[in-house]
């Protein structure tokens, strides 16, 4: 019988069935990070227990550390207290820790692809909700707990329900102008936030065909914006020939075998799907965040919800919710809004080519007067990366802060905060109430091209008018 992908990853990693229904899961790899391991291993040291499978488990420090700061003690004693914690877990229970030190530092999930840690065909588990990034490799990827996390430390394995499969197809040519990031939000749009519960999303069609690692990461990585448990694209070649050479990858006769068992994990012709979703490429436009939430978004072109026009009682009171908090104008058009912080970044949009399409762009443009833009490498290895091919120095001529690696002004466990009701034209995955570091901070998400128009502009601006962008992607 055709199996999906999903079917076929949750077998392979299944110890029991549980009394409750749910199933014991081994956990194939173990990521964690500063911000939500340390109780876990303090539990574990509570039950005098040691972590099952230590080589299975890969740290990184990423949500605290500050960007502009690389000399300890950092600024924040929480903070460094926070470093020091994961450094001694580490060394105590001999997990591999990727430190600033090491060269290979950065966001959990740019380090897993990265170093090849991130595999086909395997269950990966992580403290943090954006580990569905990590199904771009064909992955079933989870974000957990802190309880979890001392399951997964003490045992390699965590109890979860089985999850229903949705597969989205994207079919056709994207419009130039139109990214990964744009086919996310419009989906979500779509969809809704709550419209993948209890679901695994799997991605394809011939627009997902076409994709880059990158950019299927930046769609998986939202997966969890949209109620999804998980997301995924099938591996193929392109996932193969990204992984080939990575530090943790398979070499010789292993990597023939590995190649040939990864692809043996997608999706059989006919399988059965829970529900079907069909897109076409040409509906999606460069699309921004006007609200408080993802499936907050419209395109460039469209005006901001009047919540007088509202059909349901529900969907009224959300649209005013939204708009009150934002401060926005109903039916005002969203090209145009002032901004006064560009932000580009995050696990979502802080990889090399990200970097490389913006760069391409403003090179010879400056930030607008007024506006405060950084530029935050999502790992050590991209901002190196990107500084042997001078883009740091581009963005920097432009008027955008080159910082070093972390997670920055996504989640703003760090220094890198708005400041009062400021507005941020960000690349990152979350416009929530307070997101950026301040209570009443406003985040308008959308691509790293159409945050780069921000700046440049000064306000909200389509990148293909500013950029004249012509290509498709």
């Amino acid at each position: 019988m055709p199996k999906s992908l999903f079917e076929k990853v949750w077998d392979a990693h299944t110890v029991r069935t549980l009394a409750n229904g749910q199933t014991q899961l081994l956990i194939g790899t173990h990521l964690i990070h500063e911000v939500t391991s340390p109780q876990a291993f303090g539990m574990l040291r509570d039950l005098k227990l040691k972590v099952a499978m230590p080589h299975r488990t890969f740290a990184t420090v990423d949500h605290i550390i500050p960007t502009d700061q690389l000399v300890e003690p950092y600024r924040d004693p929480l903070a460094q207290a926070m470093m020091d914690e994961l450094r001694k877990s580490c060394r105590e229970f001999g997990i591999t820790f990727f430190d600033r030190a090491t060269g290979k530092q950065g966001i959990v999930h740019i380090v897993g692809p990265e170093q090849g840690i991130t595999q086909p065909g395997t269950t990966i588990a992580c403290g943090d909700s954006h580990t569905s990034t990590h199904g771009a490799f064909g992955a079933i990827a989870f974000g957990i707990g802190t309880t979890q996390i001392r399951d997964v430390l003490a045992t390699q394995t965590m109890a979860l329900g089985k999850l229903k499969v949705r597969r989205i197809n994207v079919t056709g040519r994207l419009r130039p102008g139109v990214y990964a990031k744009d086919v996310i939000l419009h989906i979500i749009r779509v969809l809704g936030v709550n419209g993948g519960t209890g679901f695994a999303y799997e991605y394809g069609g011939e627009v997902f065909d076409r994709m880059t690692m990158e950019e299927r990461m930046t769609v998986c990585n939202m997966s969890i914006e949209g109620g999804a448990r998980a997301g995924y694209v099938n591996p193929d070649d392109t996932t193969c020939a990204y992984l080939k050479g990575r530090p943790y990858s398979p070499t010789g006769a292993a990597w023939d075998a590995a190649v040939a068992r990864w692809k043996s994990f997608a999706s059989d012709p006919g399988c059965r799907f829970d529900d079907v979703v069909n897109i076409a490429a040409a509906d999606i436009a460069p699309t921004v965040t006007w609200g408080i939430n993802p499936g907050q978004g419209i395109s460039i072109t469209e005006s901001i919800p009047d919540p007088a026009k509202a059909t349901e009682v529900d969907e009224k009171a959300s649209i005013e919710e939204a708009l009150a908090y934002m401060k926005l104008k109903p039916g005002a058009p969203i090209k145009g809004t002032k901004i006064d912080v560009a932000f580009i970044g995050s696990c979502t949009n802080g990889r090399l080519s990200d970097f490389q399409e913006v760069a391409r762009y403003v090179k010879g443009r400056k930030v607008a007067a007024g506006v405060k833009a950084i530029a935050v490498p999502g790992s050590q290895i991209v901002a190196l990366q990107c500084e042997k091919l001078g883009l740091d120095k581009i963005l920097a001529e432009a008027g955008f802060e080159w910082r070093a690696a972390g997670c920055s002004m996504c989640l703003a466990m760090n220094p890198d905060k708005l400041i009062g009701d400021q507005l941020c034209a960000s690349s990152s995955n979350r416009n929530f109430k307070g997101r950026q570091g301040s209570p009443t901070g406003r985040t308008l998400l959308m691509s790293p091209l159409m945050v780069a128009a921000a700046a440049v502009t000064g306000s909200v601006a389509d990148a293909r008018e500013v950029f004249a962008v012509s290509q498709s992607n």
